[in-house]
Order: C-alpha cells, then sequence, then structure tokens
C-alpha cells in the first residue's frame, strides 16, 4: 500500500504540523569520511536551506557548482525543541523527499534509509525525541557507486546521460545531462520536512474516485483509519460541498487486522462537472470525513474532488498506438496544447507555494491546457496538482524514466519502482486533470534509432506492471506505455504518439506541419528562443561583436551531444527561410535587429504550426512545446525565460492557442481560409471582418459577415467568399504584381465603446515586411491612461502597418506583446506594476518595421528619436 506520506493532501482535526524549515545547515565531505553522526562537527558547515538542495548552499554562498555534486557526500542537519508524545497520541517525522541514497539520523539513531529521491518517509519518533532534538541527513555520493559493476548489464548506452550506470538509481536526469542540462545535481532533501503530532486517528490509506452516470456524479470513498486512543470511531460521514451543493452519506465500517476501513459512495444529481479551462469552468467540490469517537468528532479534510469523463478519442475502440490522442471531456473534443513542464528553480527544487501558482497562471493565460511532467524530470507535490486541477489544466504525467536501459529484472529495482509507482498514483490518480499517464520517455525511440530490435524497449514494466498499477489505483487517464510509440517504429510521426521536429531540428519547411499528419505531439518545436535585452545583458557582461560564438552565450543554449550543430542554427535556419535575409551577415552588421528578429521568428514559427494542427481537418489532437521555462540564463528551449519572464515566443503563441481565436491559413492555389474556433462553453455572436491592404496602408477591399458559434464550435471560411470575389489573395496565381501584400482577419463584437477585436491574425502575401521604415511614415504612437491599482492602459495606434510591436515601460509588465497593429487601427495593451506602488515614469515602443524608438511620455505623448544608424544604413538582404 502507499506510504501514508503519499498523502498531503490530507489534513485531520486535532492534528498538529511542526515545520523544520529552520536552522539548517549543510556541509560536503569526501564519500564516507563521516559514519554515523559522531563526526559531524569537524566538517564545514554553512547556512542551508531546506526543503533545498547542495546546489541551493552553494548559489546562497555566491559560489556555482563547477564539479559534480555527485562526487561528495553531503550532510544537511538542524536542532529543534520537541518532547515525548502525550497518552493516545503519536509523533511522526516526515520526509517528503531527499535525493538520492540517504539515510537520515534523528539524536544519533538511524531512522530512515533510502535509495530513491522519488520516495517519501513516514516514521513514528516518538520514543525518540528529547527536549532539544538534532536530526541529520546525509546524502551519499553517487559517483562511488557508478563505478560498482552491477548485472543485468545494459543492452543499449545512451549519450543522453554523462554515465550510463545512472539506470540502477532513482534520481533525477535533469541535471546530468550535459546536452541541455549539464548541471547542477540534484542532492539533498530537496523536499519538506516535518513533525506531525497526531491524535485520535491516523488516515492509512485514502482514496476518492468520481465517475458520472447520466448527469449524476458518483463519489466513491474508502479509506484506511488507525485509531490511536482506546475509544472506537463508531460512525463516519462523507460530506461533498461545492458548486452542486451539499450532499452527506454515511460510510460503511469494517474492522481488520490493519485498522478500521471504511467506504462507500455519494450520489450528486445534476453535478457540476470539471471542465479544461479552455473549454469550461474547472468545478471543484471540497470532500470531508467526518469521524464520530464517541461524544467527539474529528474532521479529516481530504482536499478537492472534480467529475468529469475523460476518453483517448471518440470511438470505443480508440487505440492511442494506432489513432494517437484525440482527448474527449465530457464528451467535447479538446484539441490539447501545451508545454513540458521544467523545474521553477533547477538548482534548489524548492519554489514558494506564489511562484508554482504564477506560473501555472501563465500557461493558463496563454491559452495552454496541458502540462507534461517529463520523464527526465522528477515528480511535483501536491501543491502542484491541486492547482491544476483549480485552474483546469491537464496533465500528462510521465514516470520518472527515460532514455535507459533499466533493470527491472533485478528484483530489488523492480520492487523500488513498482512502489514509487503505486505511491504516485496514490496522489494523482482521483485527480480531474490527471489526463495521461506516460510510462516512459523515448526509452522505445533509443532503442529502435540505435537500429536494435524496436521490442527491446518494450519492457513489461511499461507493457503490463504500470497499466496494471493504474487500473488497480482507479485511474481513467490514458495510459501510453512511452513517448514516442506507436507504428512500425515509434518515431513514425502519423501513428501513435510523437517527438515532432520536422518543423525546428530537421529543418523542414512549415507545410511538413501538415504533410507529415502528426496525430499528437507530446514534444515539439524546440527553438533556442531568445531572450529579452535585460538577460542577454547580464549575460554577456559586454556586447561581442559576433556574440553568439562567445561561451558565455553557447552555455545558454541547448544542443544534441556530439552534433556539430545547435538550436540556435535552428533558428537562424528559419529566420533565413521566412525573412530571406542571411543571418550571419546580419548578426554581424546589426546585432540588435538580428536579435529582434531571432525574438520573433520562432514564435511565428510555432504559431504557424499549431495553426495548422488546430484546423477543422486536421487529425492532430494537439501537442506540447518543448519546454515551459529555461533552466539557465540564455537563449533555451523555453518560451519562458530563467526567470520566468515571457518571452516573444510565448506571446505568439498565447495569440495562436487562444480559446477563442482566428488564424488564417495560405492554401496556396484554393487560396487563404479563415479558421475561427469558440472552445469555450457559451455561445458566441461576433463578426468575421476580412480587409485587404496594399503598399501595408491602402485599403483595397473589406467585408465583414455575422457568425454565430454555438460552445465548444468551429468555423472556416474562404477569405474570397467573404470578399465576394476572387482576388488572388495568396498570390498563387500570379497574373501580376499582388493586389495586397497585407491580409487582416479580425473577430470583433460590438460594445459601448464600439467595436471590440476579439482575436486578430495577419497574412503576407508577398512575404514579411523586411524593410524598416521612420517613425514619423509608420505613424505609431500610444496613449496611457491609468485604470486603478496601479494598473496601465496602453493605447498603441499607427497609420501604417505596425509589426511586431514592442512595449518597454520600466517596472511594468504587458498582459500583450509583439503584437501588430492594422493600418488606422489600435490595440489596447494592460500593463501591470511588478511590484507595488511602481509608477509610469515613460517607456517606448519598438517594431519590426520600425527604425529607432518611440518614446511614450508621462502625459501619454509619443515622441519619436532621430532614427537608429544602424537601422538605417543596413539592407539584411
Amino acid at each position: 500500500m502507499p506510504d501514508p506520506a503519499f498523502l498531503p493532501r490530507v489534513t485531520v482535526s486535532g492534528h498538529e504540523r511542526l515545520d523544520l524549515d529552520d536552522g539548517w545547515s549543510a556541509a560536503a565531505c569526501e564519500p564516507g569520511a563521516v559514519r554515523g553522526t559522531d563526526g559531524l562537527d569537524g566538517l564545514a558547515w554553512r547556512a542551508a536551506h531546506v526543503p533545498g538542495t547542495a546546489a541551493g548552499v552553494l548559489r546562497d554562498a555566491g559560489n556555482q557548482a563547477t564539479e559534480s555534486l555527485d562526487s561528495e557526500d553531503w550532510w544537511f542537519r538542524t536542532r529543534f525543541q520537541g518532547g515525548a508524545p502525550e497518552p493516545g497520541e503519536e509523533v511522526v517525522l516526515r520526509l517528503g523527499g531527499i535525493a538520492t541514497l540517504s539515510e537520515v539520523y534523528l539524536n544519533g539513531q538511524l531512522v530512515v534509509e533510502s535509495e530513491s529521491m522519488f520516495a517519501a518517509h513516514a516514521v513514528d519518533v516518538g520514543d525518540r525525541l528529547e527536549g532539544v532534538n538534532e536530526l541529520a541527513i546525509r546524502c551519499r555520493a553517487l559517483t562511488p557507486e557508478f563505478a560498482v559493476q552491477r548485472k543485468p548489464r545494459a543492452r543499449w548506452r545512451t549519450r543522453l546521460v554523462s554515465d550510463g550506470s545512472l539506470r540502477w538509481f532513482r534520481t533525477m536526469i535533469l541535471g546530468r545531462a550535459p546536452g541541455f542540462a549539464p548541471g547542477p545535481a540534484a542532492v539533498g532533501p530537496w523536499r519538506q520536512v516535518w513533525l506531525e503530532r497526531r491524535r485520535d486517528i491516523a488516515v492509512e490509506d485514502l482514496a476518492l474516485r468520481t465517475r458520472i452516470e447520466g448527469d449524476d456524479g458518483i463519489l466513491a470513498v474508502k479509506a484506511r483509519l488507525r485509531e490511536l486512543g482506546e475509544t472506537p470511531a463508531d460512525a463516519v460521514e462523507v460530506e461533498l460541498d461545492g458548486p452542486s451543493g451539499r450532499h452527506v452519506g454515511s460510510l460503511e465500517i469494517q474492522r481488520g487486522d490493519r485498522g478500521v476501513t471504511v467506504r462507500g459512495s455519494l450520489r450528486v444529481p445534476s453535478v457540476a462537472r470539471w471542465w479544461p479551462h479552455t473549454h469550461g469552468d474547472p468545478a471543484l467540490h471540497d470532500v470531508r470525513l467526518t469521524v464520530r469517537i464517541g461524544s467527539r468528532s474529528v474532521v479529516v479534510d481530504t482536499g478537492r474532488v472534480g467529475f468529469r469523463t475523460l476518453a483517448a478519442g471518440d470511438r470505443p475502440d480508440t487505440d492511442v498506438q494506432r489513432d494517437g490522442l484525440d482527448l474527449h471531456v465530457n464528451g467535447v473534443r479538446v484539441f490539447a496544447r501545451g508545454a513540458v513542464w521544467t523545474p521553477i528553480d533547477p538548482v534548489g527544487l524548492a519554489p514558494t507555494p506564489r511562484e508554482t501558482r504564477v506560473a501555472l497562471e501563465q500557461v493558463r493565460v496563454a491559452g495552454m491546457n496541458m502540462l507534461r511532467v517529463p520523464g527526465i524530470g522528477a515528480y511535483e507535490d501536491a501543491s502542484f496538482h491541486d492547482l491544476c486541477d483549480e485552474l483546469g489544466l491537464l496533465v500528462w504525467q510521465d514516470f520518472m524514466f527515460a532514455n535507459l536501459d533499466y533493470p527491472f529484472t533485478d528484483e530489488a529495482f523492480r520492487e523500488l519502482a513498482e512502489r514509487e509507482a503505486a505511491e504516485l498514483l496514490a496522489g494523482i490518480a482521483g485527480r480531474p486533470s490527471t489526463a495521461v499517464l506516460c510510462g516512459n520517455s523515448e526509452v522505445e525511440q533509443q532503442v529502435a534509432m540505435l537500429g536494435m530490435d524496436a521490442t527491446i524497449g518494450r519492457d513489461p514494466f511499461f507493457g503490463e506492471t504500470l497499466p496494471a498499477l493504474a487500473r488497480a489505483a482507479g485511474s481513467d487517464a490514458v495510459y501510453v506505455p512511452s513517448a514516442p510509440s506507436g507504428g512500425d517504429l515509434p518515431f513514425r510521426i502519423d501513428r501513435g504518439i510523437a517527438n515532432y521536429y520536422g518543423v525546428g531540428a530537421y529543418l523542414r519547411p512549415l507545410a511538413d506541419a501538415r504533410a507529415s499528419g502528426v496525430r499528437f505531439a507530446a514534444e515539439c518545436l524546440a527553438f533556442a528562443n531568445v531572450p529579452d535585452q535585460a538577460v542577454i545583458d547580464a549575460m554577456l557582461l559586454g556586447t561581442p561583436d559576433d556574440f553568439i560564438h562567445d561561451p558565455r552565450w553557447k552555455a545558454g543554449v541547448p544542443r544534441d551531444v556530439g552534433a556539430d550543430w545547435d538550436f540556435d542554427d535552428v533558428r537562424d535556419h528559419y529566420l533565413a527561410l521566412l525573412f530571406n535575409i542571411d543571418p550571419a551577415v546580419l548578426r554581424r552588421a546589426d546585432r540588435d535587429r538580428y536579435l529582434e528578429l531571432s525574438r520573433a521568428v520562432s514564435g511565428e514559427v510555432m504559431a504557424e504550426v499549431f495553426g495548422e494542427w488546430r484546423r477543422s481537418g486536421s487529425a492532430s489532437g494537439g501537442g506540447l512545446v518543448l519546454w515551459l521555462r529555461d533552466l539557465v540564463p540564455g537563449a533555451g528551449w523555453g518560451i519562458l525565460d530563467h526567470r520566468g519572464e515571457p518571452k516573444v515566443a510565448y506571446h505568439h503563441l498565447r495569440r495562436a492557442l487562444s480559446p477563442l481565436a482566428v488564424w488564417l491559413i495560405d492554401e496556396g492555389l484554393g487560396g487563404i481560409v479563415a479558421h475561427v474556433a469558440n472552445d469555450g462553453g457559451a455561445p458566441v455572436s461576433a463578426r468575421l471582418r476580412i480587409a485587404l491592404y496594399h503598399d501595408l496602408e491602402q485599403p483595397v477591399g473589406e467585408e465583414s459577415q455575422a457568425i454565430e458559434l454555438a460552445a465548444h464550435d468551429g468555423f472556416e471560411r474562404n477569405i474570397e467568399t467573404t470578399i465576394g470575389h476572387f482576388v488572388d489573395a495568396s498570390w498563387a496565381y500570379r497574373f501580376g504584381p499582388p493586389a495586397q501584400d497585407l491580409i487582416v482577419a479580425s473577430l470583433e463584437r460590438g460594445g459601448d465603446q464600439g467595436m471590440e477585436i476579439l482575436s486578430q491574425a495577419f497574412r503576407y502575401p508577398a512575404g514579411r515586411p523586411a524593410a524598416v521604415e521612420p517613425a514619423d511614415r509608420l505613424g505609431l504612437a500610444a496613449v496611457v491612461e491609468t485604470v486603478g491599482d496601479g494598473t496601465l492602459r496602453m493605447t498603441v495606434s499607427s497609420r501604417r502597418f505596425a509589426y511586431g510591436v514592442r512595449v518597454e515601460v520600466p517596472g511594468f509588465r504587458p498582459d500583450d506583446d509583439a503584437f501588430s497593429v492594422e493600418p488606422g487601427g489600435s490595440r489596447t495593451v494592460v500593463m501591470r506594476p511588478i511590484a507595488a506602488g511602481n509608477q509610469f515614469e515613460g517607456g517606448r515602443l519598438s517594431a519590426l518595421n520600425l527604425a529607432g524608438r518611440v518614446e511614450v511620455k508621462p502625459s501619454g505623448e509619443a515622441i519619436a528619436p532621430a532614427v537608429a544608424a544602424s537601422h538605417a544604413a543596413v539592407d539584411p538582404r
């Protein structure tokens, strides 16, 4: 059964919790130099944070881990006050996780030994407590263990990690992968440590599972309780409260050798369903158990549940390995889009609850509805999954296995892996956000790409054991044995689950996004996304002419180990393709413009690909960008930088993935088609307006039509049908010069202040604007007003087409950026203060087709400075 430490959602009235998060110190020593706790005082101790890591200790001391932290023993210790338990009371030491081979000593006595970073522990320490107590944790060096010869030997080797012996140890690959995450390695008590004083009852196991019958919700409850006092529990009630009202029912009590088992179910008529936020309200209901013990009642708060149905496709015989993933929630198709999750704090591994909430809210705001917790990382804690439930974010959960030949024939290793899986499932199986369980990352692909028999990568542990454990836990999540998988070879992207890098690392044209027939991309579109200038300035500490070859820059750019190219080269390929320029020439001649276009190009490519996959005629069920947030400063795969600030690519994706969106797709000789999606749960009445412009300013055609979109509905229309006649919109026939060089599709809705732009898309039949223009010709301007709580509203307007407008206001963060403004139109941007009390003291605007910058004064007046000389002088082609 799962360790009770894996029930963090449970709080029991009368129990007390003492977080052991103060007074910690840490010290390193040679492997085995200190055994037990007798020699600890002779070590060189430094202040430490727990939860935290050895790398965090070094960072806090102003140092950087330059060598592998796996080569030393690390000790952590603290002192705390706490007396022996009262009669009928027990005191439990709980440890959320220690990386990796660890020993825990309380007052010099060994109380825990662990071989897994992912294991939580709960141990009764009541008979070991004194007035003042010392808790010491030893994290043993892994490097000496790597040298030990173990059987079975690996059947294949991967270049992903620096030492293939890592396959024997249940720890995180991030920090030990030279190409994209070389360090620091995770070492230390990275999860919370606390004491729990229990009275009356202890909750040993708990399972809340929901299902839907007709319009009703059914909550099934099963719990195992252990009575701590002499008075037995004589009645247990379950109470559910939330948007479906308050419902109460009695549970059956059964006594046995292992304690008291309570079980039963509760029917909730016309239950409010949980939806991904893109498709409705993620309705949640609080659940409590009330245990009557004599004349007293003990309340067990068990967290919240959601009611929803989940299916892998629209047919009962859907086979994910054949058909791919096409999620249906509550009978409605959900185009799943999002990103691969990365640790918020990859050094200390201990983000604050607020930092986690901010990161997940950024995901939600971006129109994403799914996150993948990848097999190269670590399991997230209950607060992460609570927030995903609350915010309506689906979770694709990998088990922590990736790329390696894991020794499942070793009985001890297999038992450890099975226990790990069971403990994880106990915490997430009943959650509405848990949508996909994936056995591993790239194990099948690793074998097949080495030219070996593909079946070697399909270990029964992934094909049989894990799905059986998921069923036993009552999970209704879709199970995938490996990502990628399906088809005659696991990396055939038109079958099953794909890792799609056709557009991206393999330098395929944008048309490949459709031609490849991707069913579902568990990861895709990895680009070296360029961060904003503040990150670059801090990284380079200077401005070398050819900075892209500077080691400080390259330290932040991912690469495949052994490859003679990196992801800067990938981005440059598409920069040349989309803008018809030579990136190397531009970089040497005009560094700033190279960076501006580089920031834009990866976001534009991502938006194009998702537009192809999201259209109604596509067989794709969605895709997850690799990845959400950079691990280190630089041009990493993240659409957020290492600080959590959005890059330009984030804003392009946010517009492309919005639940209510319009986008344009060039069908060549078939013209240009406007696609509209209303993923949300309410109908929308709107107007689709198509406008054509010549010379990026002169109107040459405009028509609109009213459209009614039902909930979870879509619409598509060839723009020439709306315009009413043939205009060679895509400039495919080329009977002469293009009649229009800009096409604008706007989804609008009328209001008291005129027409409101709900979504807007642009297309360039003759190519993206390449030339820069002086501010007085472009006519870019802005007006700023304060609207309350220090929030600003900036209205940006432009006489001509303004392409890729950036907004920079010190101390404020815009809710939109890198947007374009229709000729004669305007866009409104809300800007929120980064810190309380920030005042607007001016800002500036830039655009990809603007020479120089436009300064915005506090009065709201926009003034144009002199044209930047470099922009005026350079022809990037």
